[in-house]
């Protein structure tokens, strides 16, 4: 666990970033590389053209063990969990009472009764607490009993029907490569001694190096690829022969990039506790029709009366001015919404962005300004993401 006034954590990889003379910032609680001697743009490039490899041991994995864990998980998440085969894995959000984003994260199935969440490093501290208000242990209602987004001991939502699992938090304990380009399954499958085919959102073990290696067909850029957990030393052996195979090391600067012309949002930034998922336009992450499940209300109600602002993709229309994070976005002068993300896109060699505007002023086509340094800049809503590329 981390606080403001700690040191920031290192991965088990720190050494090697290090002598790749990577430039290291913090980032999340951690202490993470921006990016390496060739540059984000020549690391972006690899992703898309080639393949590259990124540290990501900083993002919180955790274990949930249990005969009903599965269930416990739909109580919790706003998609299905209790529908995932063996090895599958899928996207959700972790939503408050009020329909707030408190964690956009990955669920795998490991085997009948186990479960791995992955969640964002910034996170990670405050998932594991709220999950723990769900255990079942008696609580006080007190003040929150006539908290209508609260309301009476809100932990027997989950905990009448269902057992809690065993929570346990293996970031620190683990390593997880992002494998991420064109050339990465096959070159990741040579390094591995063959793999079998995976689908999308599907993993298996494979033994590799005297340990055994979570490989998985998710990711992070846009690309096709694998994302590889194990243990620390076999990270170690794994990131070493990934780059004497070919792998372009690659930093958060690149991922950044690849991760916004791939119109994937960033939380903490595109979306948060304060924004919902039909707002940010990831409805289809959100099974309403299923049981119960923590801000379902919530959700069902802003279905019913429409939402009333929507995260929208934006092009710059002349070259030159970059629209950063926080930045207002007008219509005739006046401000009407503010920039989640922004950047120039390398793949497109155009500035893209995301922003949340009033819904009238969503539509693809739509000319809006957004103030970059002082300075209008027009931009036109256009839908995401900016840059596809569908997976074989």
């Amino acid at each position: 666990m981390t606080s403001e006034s700690s040191e920031p954590l290192r991965t088990p990889l720190h050494g090697q970033h290090v002598a790749l003379h990577a430039h290291m910032v913090p980032f999340a609680g951690w202490e993470m590389p921006l990016q390496y001697e060739s540059g984000i743009l020549a690391e972006h490039q690899a992703v898309r053209t080639s393949w590259g490899v990124f540290d990501v041991s900083h993002m919180g994995r955790i274990t949930l063990f249990g005969d009903d864990a599965a269930l416990w998980l739909d109580s919790l998440l706003t998609n299905d969990m209790s529908g995932l085969k063996l090895g599958q894995a899928r996207y959700s959000f972790i939503c408050k009472q009020d329909g707030g984003i408190l964690d956009d994260v990955v669920v795998y199935r490991r085997t009948g009764e186990a479960y791995l969440l992955v969640c964002n490093a910034g996170n990670r501290e405050a998932v594991i607490e709220w999950m723990n208000m769900f255990t079942g242990d008696d609580t006080d209602e007190g003040e929150d009993a006539d908290d209508p987004l609260m309301g009476p001991n809100l932990k027997r939502l989950v905990a009448q029907a269902v057992e809690a699992p065993v929570i346990g938090d293996r970031t620190t304990a683990t390593t997880m490569l992002a494998v991420q380009g064109p050339l990465a399954i096959e070159k990741t499958s040579l390094l591995l001694g063959g793999l079998p085919s995976l689908k999308r959102f599907h993993g298996t073990d494979v033994a590799w190096g005297g340990g055994t290696v979570l490989v998985t067909r998710t990711g992070y850029t846009g690309e096709d690829g694998m994302e590889l957990m194990t243990t620390p030393q076999t990270g170690i052996a794994l990131w070493e022969q990934l780059l004497l195979a070919g792998a372009a090391p690659c930093g958060l600067g690149a991922r950044n990039t690849l991760r916004l012309e791939a119109g994937l949002p960033l939380h903490g930034q595109d979306i948060d506790a304060s924004t919902n998922p039909l707002e940010a336009g990831l409805e289809r992450f959100v099974r309403t029709s299923r049981s119960e499940f923590v801000g379902k209300p919530a959700l069902e109600q802003a279905v019913e009366e429409g939402i009333k602002r929507r995260l929208i993709g934006f092009k710059t229309v002349e070259r030159g001015a970059v629209p950063r994070h926080g930045q207002q976005v007008l219509v005739a002068g006046e401000p009407i919404g503010t920039v989640t993300s922004g950047n120039f896109a390398p793949s497109l060699g155009i500035n893209v962005g995301m922003a949340y505007v009033p819904i009238q002023f969503a539509s693809p086509g739509q000319r809006l300004e957004i103030d970059v340094r002082g300075k209008n800049v027009e931009v036109g809503v256009t839908p995401l993401p900016f840059y596809r590329k569908g997976a074989k």
